[in-house]
């Protein structure tokens, strides 16, 4: 991932139009943490609006859920960057059924395999 995961902290939220990965730095004076945490969700960001998910499988050794579905619609899908104060987030959303089924998935198995204790419910995304 290029940042030392014990320094920081990953979330991942469901939302109506699709979720968020979040991930911040622990300590908010750690800029090195926050930097590197930036240009990580940056490249994920436009890997995934390529239909480019192999670095989810390399990290877990299998394929998430829904990467599948993701791949094949990843037209269908919106993935946005977006810095925070002590990290960032990439902001996936679409209007496509299946794609939502599919992003769903893919944050629900993140959330399990990274025990972030993140709900397992769809909310209402938070305004822009």
């Amino acid at each position: 991932m290029g940042f030392p995961a014990a320094k920081t902290t990953h979330h991942f939220h469901l939302y109506q139009d699709g979720g968020a990965i979040e991930v911040e730095a622990n300590d908010p004076k750690d800029t090195a943490s926050r930097d590197q945490i930036r240009m990580h969700l940056s490249h994920i960001a436009s890997m995934f609006a390529e239909g480019n998910f192999n670095a989810p499988m390399f990290i877990h050794a299998t394929n998430p859920p829904g990467v599948p579905t993701m791949v094949r619609l990843h037209s269908e899908i919106r993935y946005r960057f977006e810095e925070t104060a002590s990290g960032g987030r990439v902001r996936i959303a679409t209007q496509n059924a299946q794609a939502l089924d599919a992003v769903h998935a893919f944050l629900l198995f993140q959330i399990i395999e990274h025990q972030t204790g993140d709900p397992a419910t769809v909310a209402q995304a938070p305004q822009d």
